[in-house]
């Protein structure tokens, strides 16, 4: 069997954490392994990657990609790609990951399958259809390398005692910056644990009534201490937080010790982003709502009586 390749998308903060699920993932398949890691300090990078499983990576610590990412990534991509000849290329469902995938879909012709949350083979992989009630084997026909967008959170990330041959990558392979260039950047600030990395979530949805009432679900977690809060897509669409804050199919997938749902009616789509969660705690009004069927404790009441009554005895409680 050929070659299993991960695109390890990096950041700020340095790879993402997909990248090593999928790594780990990669190794169990029956193929050598290999990452491709592309951006500024992507060679401090190279250790931990092949500590979770890729034996070569591929990598340019070039500002270009800071620059211009997406079409630039995908040209040096496509290129080593047409030189190694690789079975099966895999990518974290990202936003920036998404745009290279799709770009380098285009310049080979492969096969690209998204939301997958499992891959069984180089030609085969799997995913779940109807808001996660269906699990569907997907066979990957066409030419040669089959390119496969993996939900994050659908494998663990395990380092394993390998290492890795490191393989310089000349940004020559792009060809001609003419793309759109990045002038500016707005980060916002964020306060607590990541929404993906929380082990307890306190999410709202549209029974909040308003963005005022995230306010609350704030004390909440700070109380708790360690929790994040996150939304549904009603509440995101409405406007009251942030996309960051989405949970669910389109947003970010969590699996914590707890997860909070508040005023959450439990939509398909919004329970394949957190059914993986040990304990689901739902509050809603509606004794229907479907959140409800699948909570390992429901309450039926106000969420604005029982959330400001549950931070105060959790303050009580902890003497804080």
């Amino acid at each position: 069997m050929g070659a299993i390749w991960v695109y390890a998308e990096i950041g700020p903060d340095g790879t993402h954490p997909a990248a090593l699920e999928i790594l780990t993932k990669a190794r169990t398949l029956d193929g050598e392994v290999a990452a491709v890691t592309l951006g500024l300090n992507a060679t401090a990078a190279t250790g931990v990657l092949g500590a979770h499983g890729a034996s070569t990576v591929y990598v340019c610590d070039d500002p270009v990609f800071v620059e211009r990412p997406g079409a630039t990534a995908a040209r040096v991509l496509a290129s080593l790609i047409d030189q190694h000849h690789p079975d099966l290329v895999l990518f974290a469902q990202t936003y920036d990951s998404r745009d290279v995938a799709a770009r380098v879909q285009a310049a080979t012709g492969s096969t690209l399958m998204a939301n997958a949350t499992d891959v069984l083979a180089t030609d085969r992989a799997r995913t779940e259809i109807f808001g996660g009630t269906k699990i569907v084997d997907v066979a990957l026909g066409g030419p040669a390398p089959k390119l496969v967008l993996v939900r994050p959170k659908s494998f663990p990330a395990e380092p394993s005692e390998g290492s890795a041959n490191v393989v310089q990558v000349p940004v020559e392979l792009a060809g001609e910056a003419d793309d759109a260039r990045v002038v500016e950047r707005h980060e916002e600030a964020a306060g607590g644990p990541k929404l993906e990395e929380a082990r307890v979530v306190i999410s709202g949805g549209r029974g909040l009534g308003g963005p005022d009432a995230f306010a609350m679900l704030d004390e909440l977690a700070t109380a708790i201490g360690g929790a994040a809060v996150g939304a549904s897509r009603a509440a995101v669409d409405a406007g009251w937080v942030p996309y960051s804050y989405q949970v669910g199919q389109t947003g970010k997938t969590v699996k914590p010790d707890v997860y909070i749902a508040a005023g959450i009616s439990g939509a398909l789509q919004h329970v394949v982003g957190m059914k993986g969660a040990k304990r689901i705690v739902a509050i809603n009004k509606d004794p229907d709502a479907p959140i409800l069927k699948m909570a390992d404790l429901g309450v039926v009441g106000d969420v604005f009586q029982v959330i400001p009554a549950l931070t105060e005895e959790i303050r009580r409680r902890t003497g804080s």
